[in-house]
């Protein structure tokens, strides 16, 4: 399954995308806020895609220009999260490059995936967290119209061997409609 916005395509993994994806995820800004080691070469970039990046709804972030992956977005189903246990939701995880901070690209990902998963897969709740200090993934989520529901301190970050203070928000179909209909009267 593909999609596309104003600026982007959102498409399924494939091996290729490694040399982009590891030129993005060694940046130790990038993943360790995210809850995840820099990679540390072409090869575990490789086995990332093969076995983290192969969930049904998990999506490289590719510029329309060359398609090449800047990034990830995944809609984490019943059974790939711990955060959610009910069919008709699921977990929204999502990562940039450093380049492409600030430019408005991961609020347009992650609209386009909410759609997704709103008209086309059923869900009737979307989740999503962020680690205490992740900034820009809080502020994508105030822009999108999540709505704040919880902090957890001592969270577990197997990846990172540490504990963090995690933040929780949502937003339900009837949220997103509404977000929907007020960004089209504007």
């Amino acid at each position: 399954m593909t999609f596309e916005t104003e600026r982007l395509i959102l498409r399924r993994w494939e091996d290729s995308d490694a040399e982009n994806l590891f030129e993005y995820a060694k940046d130790p800004d990038v993943g360790p806020i995210a809850g995840w080691p820099a990679h540390r070469s072409i090869e575990e970039s490789r086995d990332v895609i093969r076995n983290v990046f192969n969930g049904r709804e998990a999506y490289a972030i590719c510029l329309k220009a060359d398609s090449k992956a800047i990034g990830a977005i995944e809609l984490k189903l019943n059974g790939h999260t711990d955060m959610i246990d009910r069919e008709d939701e699921c977990e929204l995880g999502y990562w940039l490059g450093k380049p492409f901070w600030g430019q408005g690209i991961m609020p347009e990902a992650v609209q386009e995936i909410l759609r997704h998963a709103f008209e086309d897969i059923g869900m009737s709740k979307v989740w999503v967290g962020y680690y205490e200090g992740n900034t820009k993934s809080r502020r994508v989520q105030e822009k999108c119209g999540f709505r704040y529901q919880w902090k957890t301190e001592e969270v577990d970050v197997p990846l990172m061997h540490e504990k963090r203070t995690g933040h929780v928000s949502s937003m339900t179909k009837e949220e997103w409609l509404a977000e929907k209909q007020s960004r089209m009267t504007e």
